[in-house]
Order: structure tokens, then C-alpha cells, then sequence
């Protein structure tokens, strides 16, 4: 797979762009602030519609302008497909495929495989729970498309789940208050009824849609284990073997940093992720989220928000018999941060075709022995588009095509 040409409109500091792009190693070269990172940011946005820079989508569309648009034509294997977003923050994004409009954004998710490396995964390693959710969250919609429409159930579903428990909580703490108490009594009678009923209902919605997405990343750890760790060995050979374990809100063990009830699925151990969480007296995941979710109502009321999910699991990363999170040195939380990109890679093209490659500035933030070994172990895909600030900063190893990008212009210098 890769991407043969992108045109861009109003997106980001672009007006309007247009570039032929190749197979092999393609390099965007120029000072900081000049848009390198605005061009394959665009083509991370078709490929999982979301930024690896920002939260929104606001700030993708150009100061002054409505909307942006994005193009790009894909090839992968014989088949071509120009894929076309506009990108309306506050309002439904739009697809076009091969000129014609496709029902949902969402649908054209997929026809571009891509794995973006950036100064920001570091945080893969160091930042919150949720930067490890997302990362496998992008990761199953990549390889399973119809996951963006899991995902998106999940969450409309939590939000309104929580919209509930809100409105829960916050009538109980005004039926404490004397002066409120005669007029919210209301609560405890027959509006906590309807409040439960209503609850029971977003628990199966919750419950469904939750292991659904739940499997997904359980099997999906699986997969990755076994890649993870041989690309941390060869990149970090005299490091503690690295080590994957998926924690999830299902099992009782001790409150983490974000509230609920946590305990660690190990899988360096031998045991299935999957089957401890799944196999408890031939219950399912489905069930066994309902059941969760009953053991915490109390606290849900009385918090306002949803304890028991995906949505508070988090993936931990281990060196030896330590988390990396708080041991790790600084270059080793980066191998382990580009360990799982590579790993992600690996999947990628063992599903067939390998996905195009995008090392954002990565390697200014590398010492020289990390820097050749990345670029040795991607050099060998069909695709490569670097940015960095000088010319210096791409390994010899990687070298290609380079368009100079400077003061909003971009130019192909070979």
C-alpha cells in the first residue's frame, strides 16, 4: 500500500496543496512551525479520523476558513482508490469515495492503513491510561473497521449513561440538603424508579457494546505480545524483556488514579487474557459486566459517573518483573513507545499489505543508536514519509525523495 498523490484545502496552514508522492522513503525537510507536520497529519487523519496532535477538529481547518478537505489517492496491490474528507468541526465530517458520497465518514475508514510515529507517543510509555486505550483502540480499528462502529456505540452510550448518573447524583446530594429536601424527596420515591429502570437499560446497552469492544482488545493484546517484545530486544538489547498486561475493571483489586475497582490480567504467565476474564462459571464478558455494573450502582449514584468498562481498562507495560511506567529510564520508555508502534506495523502487514509509515520528527529524539536501528528495521516498507527539522536528522540509511517545506510552500528538491 501506498499513497500516490494528497491534495489539501484549508487544512491546517495550507490554503491548497497538491503532491505526487512515490513509493519508497519520502522526507518533508524544513524549520519548525513551516507545515511538515501539517502534511502527514492530513493522511494520519483519513486513516483513522483523528489527530495525533489534537483532541478536536477545530484547529485542522485553516483560520478564516468553514472547512477542510483532504485527498488522497491510495494504491494497494492493483486497486486504486481516491479517498476525499471534508472536515466540518461542530457538524457530521463528509466521504466521498472515488468521487461518490458515502453514507458515514466512518465508511471509508480502513481503505488507508498508516502508522504514525511522533514525539507524542512517548506517552505511550509515560502518560495516562488513556493514551494506551486510544493507541489500541486506533490500532483495532486499523485491522477491523467495523470496530469504529463499536466504538462509537460504546461511547454515545456511555455519554449517556453518565448523563443519567449526573442527574442521579446530583438530585440525591440536593435531597440531603434541608432546604432542598422536601422539594427532591420526589427522588427517592418514585423518581429513583424510574432513574434505575432506566438505568438497566443503558447497562445492557453498556454491557453489549463494552464486551464487544472488550474482546477486541483482549485478543488483540494477544497478537501483540510476542512482537512487542522482539522489537523492544532489538532495540533496546541490554534492557529487561518487555512484558504486556491488560487491566480491566471486570476483576476486583485496588482503585486506580481514575476511581473503580482494578486488577492486573497478567499474560507473561501463560494464561489467556481473554479466558480469565471471560471463563468465571461459563458466564460471558456480556455478563460479566452486567453483573459489575450491578456490584457498583451505589457508588455510581452517589459519584455520577461510570465506574465499570473499557473505558477505564488500561494496557500495562512491564520490563522484567517491573511496570514501565515510573522504572523505565527515559530511552527505555522510548523503545518501548516505538516497540509498539513497530508491533502495530507487524500486524498490519501480516494481515496483508504494509501500511504506510510516518516517523513525525521522531528521530531528532533518539539517541544515535535507537536512531539506526528504527531505520534499519523500517527501511524495508513499501512507504516511508519522514519529517525533520534538517536534512542531518535523516538516517543514511533512509534515504529518498525530499521536498523542502518552508513558509507554506512545498518543494521537491530530489
Amino acid at each position: 500500500m501506498h499513497v500516490a498523490h494528497l491534495s489539501l484545502t484549508d487544512f491546517r496552514s495550507y490554503a491548497s496543496v497538491e503532491l505526487g508522492l512515490e513509493p519508497g522513503v519520502t522526507a518533508f525537510v524544513g524549520p519548525n512551525g513551516q507545515g511538515k507536520t501539517n502534511l502527514v497529519e492530513a493522511l494520519g487523519y483519513v486513516a483513522t479520523h483523528s489527530s495525533h496532535r489534537v483532541a478536536s477538529d477545530a484547529p485542522l481547518v485553516r483560520q478564516g476558513a468553514t472547512r477542510a478537505i483532504v485527498r488522497c489517492a491510495v494504491h494497494r496491490d492493483d486497486r486504486r482508490a481516491l479517498i476525499e474528507l471534508e472536515i466540518n468541526p461542530g457538524r457530521a465530517n463528509r466521504a466521498r469515495l472515488n468521487r461518490s458520497p458515502v453514507p458515514r465518514a466512518r465508511d471509508v475508514v480502513g481503505l488507508l492503513r498508516t502508522v504514525l510515529f511522533a514525539p507524542e507517543d512517548l506517552a505511550l510509555s509515560k502518560g495516562d491510561p488513556s493514551e494506551r486505550r486510544r493507541f489500541l483502540d486506533d490500532l483495532l480499528v486499523a485491522r477491523t473497521p467495523r470496530f469504529a462502529g463499536v466504538r462509537a456505540d460504546y461511547d454515545r452510550v456511555l455519554k449517556q449513561r453518565g448523563a443519567l448518573l449526573r442527574t442521579a447524583a446530583q438530585a440525591r446530594r440536593g435531597a440531603r440538603s434541608p432546604r432542598r429536601q422536601e422539594k427532591d424527596s420526589g427522588f427517592a420515591a418514585a423518581g429513583a424508579g424510574d432513574v434505575l429502570s432506566t438505568l438497566e437499560v443503558w447497562d445492557a446497552h453498556l454491557a453489549r457494546h463494552g464486551a464487544e469492544l472488550l474482546r477486541g482488545r483482549l485478543e488483540l493484546v494477544e497478537a501483540l505480545r510476542p512482537l512487542v517484545s522482539g522489537s523492544y530486544a532489538a532495540l533496546a538489547p541490554s534492557s529487561a524483556p518487555a512484558t504486556l498486561a491488560y487491566r480491566s475493571t471486570l476483576s476486583t483489586g485496588v482503585d486506580n488514579d481514575e476511581g473503580g475497582q482494578e486488577a492486573e490480567i497478567p499474560g507473561e504467565r501463560g494464561s489467556s487474557d481473554t479466558q480469565t476474564l471471560s471463563t468465571d462459571l461459563g458466564k460471558t464478558l456480556e455478563d460479566r459486566l452486567r453483573e459489575r455494573l450491578l456490584e457498583v450502582r451505589q457508588s455510581e449514584l452517589e459519584r455520577g459517573v461510570t465506574l465499570v468498562g473499557p473505558h477505564r481498562d488500561d494496557l500495562i507495560l512491564g520490563l522484567g518483573d517491573l511496570p514501565a511506567r515510573g522504572y523505565a529510564s527515559h530511552g527505555e520508555s522510548w523503545s518501548f513507545a516505538l516497540a509498539l508502534r513497530l508491533a502495530a506495523y507487524d500486524l498490519l502487514r501480516a494481515d496483508g499489505g504494509d501500511p504506510v509509515l510516518i516517523l513525525d520528527d521522531v528521530f531528532a529524539e533518539l539517541d544515535s543508536q535507537r536512531r539506526r536501528r528504527l531505520a534499519e528495521m523500517v527501511a524495508p516498507a513499501e512507504q516511508v514519509l519522514i519529517t525533520a527539522a534538517v536534512p542531518d536528522d535523516v538516517p543514511g540509511e533512509l534515504s529518498g525523495s525530499r521536498f523542502d517545506v518552508a513558509e507554506g510552500s512545498v518543494t521537491r528538491v530530489r
